[in-house]
This record gives C-alpha cells, structure tokens and sequence, in this order.
C-alpha cells in the first residue's frame, strides 16, 4: 500500500537540498525513488527516515566509510542544521566526496517536539539496552539506527582508520571547555589520527571513558569496528536559533573528514597557526541516581568541567554519599533531573601527557 505522504513526496534532488526539512515533514520517497544519481555522479540512497547513503561518483578500492550522525538528543538543533547542508552541498557539488557517507538524523519525532526524547533518552538505548525497554517509544528507533550502522559497515573496508563515526551533539549547560569530545572506551589503544582531526576541528578537550556505554558512539566502537567520537560543540538552541558561525571549526573538520583532505590550521585555527591536540581528562567515577532522593550539592548553572577540590560533597542519596577523593576532579554532565538507575553526572581527572604518549 503506497501512503499518502510517499504521494506527497517532493522531487528527489527537493530531498537532498532540504534534508532536514524533508524528514521533518515525514516525507517517504516511493519505491522507485528510493536511490538515484547527482548532476556530478553522486550516488544516493534513501534508506530509512532521516537515514542516507552517499558514495562518490568513481569507485575504489579500501574507501573509507563514515557515518555521522545528529539529532540523537532532538533538542541539539545546531548539528542537524550543519548536517542537513552538508548533505545538500555534496549533493550541488559544492562539496566533495571521496568517501562512503552514511547520514543519520535520530530521534525525529522528538526533532519534531522540539524535546530531548519522549519517553527515554535515545543514547542510552544502544549496545542492545533497548531490549530492555520494549514498551519505550525510542525502542524501535535504537534497533534501527542499530540495524543501519550494522548494514553499512558490514561493507567497509577493515583496514586501520577505514571507519569513522562522527556523533554530533550539543550540551545542555554551559562549559569551561565549549567544545569538547568524548570518545567510547573499547580496550584499544586511541588512535592519533582521531586526536588530530579534533585539534582541526577546534575541540578544546577530550574526555575518555574507562568502561562500556549504550550510546550510539559506543556501539558502532564495539560493534562496528569504528573509529568514533562523541562531539559536544555548544549549548542546546530551538531550530532557527543558531549561530552556526560558531561551529565553524566542526563543519570544516567534518567536510575535509569527508574529502579525504586536511583542514587548511591557518585558516581554521582559533587565533592562526597550527591547529593544536586536546587537552584529555580520564573518567574516575559516576554519580548514579539511585532513588528520587538523589541531591546533587551543586548549582543548577554550575558549567561542565568546572574544577572540585578533594573534600567537597558533591552528592548524596539515602546513604550514600560522593566526596571528592583528588586534589582536582571535574564534573561533566552534572543532571539530577534523569530517571533513576541513570548517569548523574561524571569525575573526571586532567590525564593529557600520560594519553598523548599512547596514542597509535
């Protein structure tokens, strides 16, 4: 059965220079409009809502294969507007191509609340933990973005940093590091390549996790082979309300990822000259709201990685209690308000010269 919204379905090269806009209004291409080629022989498939294949003009051997994402968090607006453009600068030629591109845009109807999520956080869904929650309206959504980065990495090429995923998100609440990356912890040793690309892209900080997760980028680590990070590039803006100026540094990294080229450090640099690694701060614990009784001793607007000095109460729940056990942890997503059995809130410790000798 053909729905209507395949009968009300814009041309194709309509979807492309709109992306955003065209999974926004629940647009479904028809059987036969499913794939087709650009003016300047780029290849593209439709595979699911807000989910899109595109692969360069000329084929070749050991390509890299790149998934980037936005929009997991429905709210973080800013990387779905970079997103949708590039898509349709690829599409125009404005943009070039010398890669396997998968494009996921990923809670949209929470895109369309204007909301985080509905009924449970989506990047916490991941690595299977939407089985758990069968009845939550992101359930299915996880399973599919699950599904689709299984299906496109299953043809990438398994040759070292032949896969990418790049996550991109903005935070809820200010930051002594605006623009940070997390990256999922895999056993593995970090790749310098990785670390590179983030000083191109203005990332001031990296934070790395010790333990497995259930966001999107831990899974496409662990089950995908992929080389993947996590962006955090500013605070959380409704649709329309960006200045995506500010994302200059990410946009550029992620086209030239794209290109299988090198941003221009001059001209892509903070204040000119060499673009620099990030700072690095290692997870050392987590808060974990046990009951509703969780109290996080802290300011509501208190920014991530704000410094705590060993001593300090930080949280407490019935009986427990968090005491800052170091001379100097950070707090980064400091939230009190998540559900129960969730993350709280994390410690981090300042671990850059001991991560940049073991990069590989």
């Amino acid at each position: 059965m053909t729905s209507s919204a395949e009968h009300a379905m814009p041309a194709p090269s309509a979807m492309l220079d709109d992306f955003l806009a065209f999974t926004l209004a629940g647009s479904q291409p028809r059987a036969h409009d499913r794939r087709g080629t650009c003016a300047n022989g780029v290849r593209w498939t439709w595979q699911d809502d807000g989910v899109l294949v595109i692969e360069p003009a000329h084929e070749q051997a050991d390509l890299r294969s790149v998934l980037v994402s936005a929009g997991v968090h429905g709210d973080e607006t800013a990387p779905i507007e970079l997103l949708s453009r590039i898509v349709a600068d690829i599409a125009q030629g404005r943009a070039a191509l010398a890669c396997r591109l998968l494009v996921v845009l990923g809670n949209i109807d929470a895109m369309r609340d204007g909301g985080r999520y509905r009924d449970d956080d989506l990047n916490r869904l991941f690595s299977g933990r939407h089985l758990q929650l069968p009845r939550s309206h992101e359930a299915p959504r996880a399973a599919a973005l699950e599904q689709a980065a299984m299906r496109f990495f299953a043809d990438a090429s398994e040759a070292p940093g032949a896969r990418w995923h790049i996550d991109m998100h903005t935070a809820i609440r200010a930051s002594v590091f605006e623009r940070f990356a997390l990256l999922p912890h895999t056993g593995k040793p970090f790749s310098r390549a990785m670390f590179e690309w983030l000083g191109e892209a203005r990332i001031d900080a990296v934070l790395l996790h010790t333990t497995k997760g259930n966001t999107y980028s831990h899974f496409t680590a662990q089950a995908c082979g992929a080389d993947a990070c996590t962006l955090e590039l500013g605070k959380v803006r409704p649709f329309g309300q960006n200045d995506l100026t500010r994302f200059e540094g990410a946009d550029l990294a992620v086209r030239a990822l794209l290109a299988g080229a090198r941003v221009d450090s001059r001209s892509n640099a903070p204040t000119g000259g060499e673009s620099t690694l990030p700072r690095v701060f290692t997870v050392v614990d987590q808060l974990t709201k046990q009951s509703d009784a969780f109290e996080l001793l802290l300011a509501s607007d208190v920014p991530n990685f704000t410094p705590l000095a060993k001593g300090t109460l930080l949280a407490r729940d019935g009986d427990y209690r968090y005491t800052v056990r170091r001379d100097e942890e950070r707090i980064v997503f400091p939230n009190p308000a998540v559900k129960p059995g969730l993350r709280a809130g994390l410690l981090v410790v300042d671990t850059t010269a001991e991560t940049l000798r073991r990069l590989v």
